[in-house]
């Protein structure tokens, strides 16, 4: 499939210096970033989105480096989507979970869990926020249709367990972040992107994009495991290639 013309954008792109890429150890970075911000409407950045742009908070942005393609964009097709046996356990194991699905808005608890988590998962991964307002910035700023899912046990007084920030797109669910309660053999994360699946088999939409993709990239590995799924070919036609297998 091709992607959309960027010449039907409403955007300008400019191209950033070099700076050390927060990926891979040792290498420099540059972004492509779509401007102005306040022009990227849910229509727009669908498009960007589909020629493999991301966002944090109100900066769009995709990879630009000079002498590496390392970061792939991939999508799931929900309709095609099998899932795996660890897969399943994963969604058996919290079926009690309840999910519910909140404009953005600043919750002392959503903070709190993402400083556990960024403690534990990522510390000093290039990802931390140090302030309320750092975190707003970039979890709760948004130009486009952007939704907060909770995911909480049927408990009175039971913590929060997971929030998801997501961005609905006029062909898909594009997961922005994720993060949850820092325990051992949860699957959590594995979890959040099933029920993201089948949110979008129930409102039509035909994709969950999953952001950037790095072979080399331990703690990516993850996402090239919800297969089939597709990957943004960098070539002058931007097409969409299905991997059937797993690598």
């Amino acid at each position: 499939m091709k992607a959309a013309d960027a010449t039907s954008i409403p955007v300008h792109l400019y191209t950033t210096d070099s700076y050390p890429c927060s990926y891979l150890s040792g290498r420099m970075a540059r972004s492509e970033v779509a401007t102005p911000s306040h022009r990227i409407d849910t229509q727009a950045y669908g498009q960007l989105v589909r020629l493999g742009f991301r966002r944090s908070g109100n900066f769009v942005y995709r990879p630009h480096c000079d002498a590496c393609q390392a970061c792939q964009s991939l999508r799931i097709p929900v309709n095609t989507f099998a899932p795996s046996r660890s897969q399943r356990r994963a969604w058996q194991q919290h079926q009690d979970l309840e999910a519910q699905l909140l404009e953005l808005h600043y919750q002392p608890e959503h903070y709190d869990l993402y400083r556990q988590y960024q403690r534990t998962r990522h510390s000093q991964g290039g990802m931390d926020c140090d302030s309320i307002e750092q975190y707003s910035q970039f979890l709760l700023q948004s130009q486009v249709e952007s939704r907060l899912v909770e995911f909480r046990a049927p408990i009175e007084h039971t913590p929060l367990r997971i929030v998801s920030l997501i961005d609905l797109l006029t062909d898909g669910i594009s997961a922005v972040y994720t993060f949850y309660a820092p325990e051992p053999r949860t699957s959590y994360g594995t979890y959040s992107i099933m029920w993201l699946i089948q949110l979008a088999r129930h409102i039509g939409l035909p994709y969950v994009y999953l952001g950037y993709w790095i072979e080399n990239s331990a703690k990516m590995h993850y996402k090239q495991k919800f297969m089939p799924h597709e990957i943004l070919q960098q070539d002058a036609g931007q097409n969409w290639q299905c991997c059937s297998a797993a690598s």
